[in-house]
């Protein structure tokens, strides 16, 4: 009881058993602000990027102040507070990321907002039962070139759905109003490119402008905030201009502000946190949002600890996976209360808090409480940020998750990784994130069991055995001579190396098959083998029967506790003999030279 609760006891209970000094607070309320500052305009940019038009006028008909920045920002405060609060790790970072970009999207595309937040409940829910099973620990064993692959499909995926803001295009349906850009990859380009010609050249500049200001601070002025810096700039310059209440017309009927804001198409943002409501569940949307909700959690559940991964590589400090696994479920939940979007651990702002001296759980709390000041105290003036300057943001980031470099090297992996990585990378795209993550890991699955079944074989050892074993016995006559192992005419030794699974039962299936003539005595030596599993065990009773049929003797040797005592459970034990089992070679050996000299039935 006490080992399950030290496990999923906070961080920040641990922080503060240590003592919290004056030092400590400021350095955590610096490093707070600053996350702060970079968090808010990604947080609006993720969430206009996450909500289609459609749902977004939805949503507004319905709560005038429930807009997509809006469901951001509500993210980074609920999500982020409760991550850094309830956290296995000391410095994470929570709310909104890029990786659900895609998922997010088409969701709500298809069951709209209500099937995003009941998806973003059952992940919630699913994320916190891995905590709690203690499923923390096998989130390691997702293979690299999956989790590559499909973060090189998210960032393609977000780079295209940035493509309409950051060159202004202007895309309407037929009673000319917004459209809805359809969710998957092939059909969204092809609406874009067909709408080319609506380009809106302001909107490019501001756009172009601000990308620049971000590859521009993060390779001179890595520390100061670009984000920040080119949403001020771009904002003020744009209000100077007057480019956001002029209009143009742009086909000789319809008209259009020169540079879209915030305030332009959303209305701006609101001055308070909304009242939690609880999403409305139906039994259909349930059944048909599970592959999604999976998704969402398994995503949820490798950026949270691949971030804490990092930052206690950072600080040296050691995470606790299954309480962050129960914090970022619970942060789930109640971001789906406050109309906000599923959040994570994320990877970027992280690292911000810990360079800017963060130390303690505290610091992501306190970014979260600086945006909900911020929220309210600026909202106002959130009405004059560009989408185009948010959309540049968003380019940035689809660089920054891509690892372009790692992408590479893993081209000159073996073909069998490559293989998962472009399927990987392909269905992300094409398709979507559920596919591409359920193939890649099904391939790597495959690949995994055919390499276990190279190392796993199985090997005649009639003629020679290497030097050591216990076989080799000292010559009686000269003492100070090895005698060749003595295995009688009509014995067949073979031995297993490796665990004994379904990859390697064909291969014992074969064996006699490959002899030219049934043996006296068939030696199937175990002790390199530690673990058996149904399919082994089927297996070897098929063999048994077969060698019983062929009057062959079939004698064990070096069977290791587990094997033993599943061959126990099952009955094989029984039917082969205990007499027939033995520790070591030699009594194998012994057994065997007793049979072909008496002529012991194989039955015996």
């Amino acid at each position: 009881m006490k080992s399950w609760i030290d496990r999923l006891t906070p961080k920040l209970v641990i922080c503060l058993r240590e003592g919290y000094t004056k030092r400590t607070f400021l350095g955590d309320l610096t490093a707070g602000l600053t996350v702060a500052v970079i968090a808010m305009p990604l947080a609006m940019a993720l969430g206009i990027a996450s909500i289609p038009q459609n749902v977004a006028d939805e949503l507004a008909s319905i709560h005038p102040w429930l807009t997509p920045p809006a469901m951001g920002l509500f993210t980074a405060v609920i999500a982020g507070f409760l991550v850094s609060a309830l956290g296995g790790s000391r410095v994470q970072i929570g709310g909104p990321t890029a990786a659900f970009i895609p998922i997010v999207f088409g969701i709500a595309a298809t069951y709209g907002y209500e099937g995003l937040a009941t998806a973003t409940v059952m992940a919630g829910v699913i994320v916190i039962l891995m905590g709690l099973f203690r499923f923390g620990q096998f989130i390691k064993f997702i293979p690299y070139p999956v989790t590559t692959g499909f973060t090189a499909g998210i960032a393609v995926t977000i780079f295209a759905s940035q493509l309409k803001d950051f060159f202004g295009l202007t895309i309407l349906n037929e009673e000319g109003g917004p459209a809805t850009i359809p969710a998957e990859f092939v059909p969204k380009l092809g609406v874009l490119f067909d709408h080319m010609n609506t380009i809106n050249w302001h909107a490019t500049g501001v756009g172009v402008g601000s990308l620049a200001v971000l590859i521009l601070f993060r390779r001179l002025l890595p520390r100061v905030p670009g984000a920040i810096v080119a949403v001020i700039v771009s904002a003020v310059i744009v209000s100077l201009l007057g480019w956001s209440s002029a209009t143009e017309t742009f086909d000789g009927v319809h008209t259009r502000p020169l540079v879209e804001t915030i305030g332009t198409r959303f209305g701006g943002i609101p001055h308070s946190l909304p009242v939690p409501h609880i999403p409305q569940f139906s039994l259909g949307m349930v059944r048909d949002l599970i592959p999604s909700a999976m998704t969402i959690a398994i995503l949820c559940s490798i950026e949270s600890l691949l971030s804490a991964v990092v930052a206690d590589g950072m600080t040296g400090n050691r995470h606790r996976s299954d309480q962050e696994l129960v914090a970022q479920g619970v942060a789930n939940l109640a971001s789906a209360a406050f109309f906000g979007l599923p959040a994570t651990g994320a990877i970027a702002r992280t690292a911000a808090n810990i360079k800017n001296g963060g130390t303690t759980p505290l610091a992501g709390m306190l970014h979260a409480v600086i945006i909900l000041v911020f929220m309210l105290a600026l909202a106002p003036l959130a009405k004059a940020i560009p989408l185009p300057t948010l959309a540049a943001l968003l380019i940035m980031v689809a660089w920054s998750i891509c690892e372009i470099d790692h992408f590479r090297a893993l081209l000159r992996a073996p073909r069998p990784d490559v293989m998962v990585l472009l399927a990987t990378f392909g269905l992300t795209v094409f398709t979507d994130l559920t596919i591409g993550v359920g193939v890649g890991m099904v391939l790597a699955s495959f690949l995994f069991m055919k390499r276990m079944s190279e190392v796993s074989n199985i090997a005649g050892i009639r003629e020679e055995i290497e030097e050591g074993q216990e076989t080799e016995r000292p010559d009686p006559k000269d003492p100070g001579v090895v005698r060749e192992k003595d295995v009688p005419s009509g014995v067949e030794v073979y031995e297993i190396n490796g665990p004994f699974f379904f990859g390697v039962a064909d291969k014992l299936k074969d064996t006699l098959r490959q002899l030219s003539r049934p043996p006296r005595v068939f030696i199937l030596r175990m002790r390199y083998v530690p673990h058996v599993d149904a399919t082994g065990l089927h297996a070897l009773e098929e063999f048994h029967d077969k060698c019983r049929r062929q009057g062959t003797t079939l004698l064990l040797g070096g069977v290791h506790a587990q094997p033993l005592l599943e061959m126990t459970k099952v009955g094989i034990l029984d039917s082969i003999g205990e007499e027939n089992l033995f520790e070591s070679l030699d009594g194998a050996l012994e057994r065997a030279r007793e049979i072909v000299r008496d002529g012991t039935p194989a039955s015996e």
